[in-house]
């Protein structure tokens, strides 16, 4: 931010230059939290809460574990690293010149906070909740973690690249899909859970793409540094000082 005041014989003019400033506001702008950004995962969260207490809803769970069941699918591990697939693709692009919205720092920092808010929401409803697992195994059930990851990194790769590279950066999902599905047919999840977990997740990586500039603009503020000079000019027959103030 730069402030200018010229002071010459009866006159003083200060203009203000903060292009920061502007920036900070442009990027709120952007990344505003309107409601239909919530919609979608606030449709999925509400189905996952409706399967734990709406008997017709709850249906569903079994009847879906009875026919995964009758056909005895082969459990595998490949859902514990699909999760992470989208946000490893963003990093991938980005190092062999695809370039998304924001440079390694900014997009770290992003991901990292959506990882932190959908922990934050995962790990207390676990166990609020306590609904045993569809195998028995423990009760934790709901929501699902992994689908929760892997719907944040999926979101996240999708707000990197939708600007430039749409479907490109729609095709995260499918790996986030991949992996709810396979959390189903593993026997570790009900259809429920996993609906939540992908709500979740699309909703912690809005909440952060919303938090950042706030945070980022904290930061900078606390960066800030002041610097005054002031200088003796001669201009059109008039003698005057010119008093230059920049916060950095």
């Amino acid at each position: 931010m730069t402030y200018t005041a010229v002071m010459a014989q009866d006159s003083i003019t200060v203009t203000k230059n903060d292009t920061w400033a502007d920036s900070t506001l442009i990027n709120v702008q952007k990344n505003r939290l309107g409601y239909k950004k919530l919609l979608v995962p606030a449709a999925f969260i509400g189905y996952g809460v409706a399967s734990l207490g709406f008997k017709d809803i709850k249906q569903l769970n079994f009847s879906t574990k009875n026919e995964i069941d009758e056909h005895k699918p082969d459990h595998i591990k490949l859902d514990n690293y699909t999760q992470y697939m989208p946000a490893l693709l963003v990093y991938g692009l980005n190092g062999i010149g695809i370039k998304g919205k924001h440079g390694f720092a900014d997009r770290s920092f992003i991901y990292a906070t959506s990882q932190l808010i959908s922990a934050g929401f995962v790990v207390p409803l676990k166990r609020l909740v306590k609904e045993e697992r569809p195998d028995g195994s423990n009760r934790q059930s709901f929501p699902s973690g992994h689908t929760a990851t892997a719907f944040s990194t999926a979101h996240f790769m999708f707000k990197e690249y939708k600007d430039d590279h749409f479907w490109l950066g729609l095709s995260g999902y499918s790996f986030a899909v991949f992996t709810g599905v396979y959390r189903t047919l593993n026997d570790k999840h009900w259809v429920g859970d996993v609906a939540a977990g992908a709500g979740i997740g699309i909703l912690s990586t809005e909440l952060a793409y919303w938090l950042y500039p706030k945070i980022n603009s904290l930061f900078k503020r606390k960066k800030e540094q002041s610097s005054t000079m002031v200088m003796p000019f001669y201009q059109n027959k008039a003698v005057g000082l010119s008093f230059v103030r920049n916060f950095r």
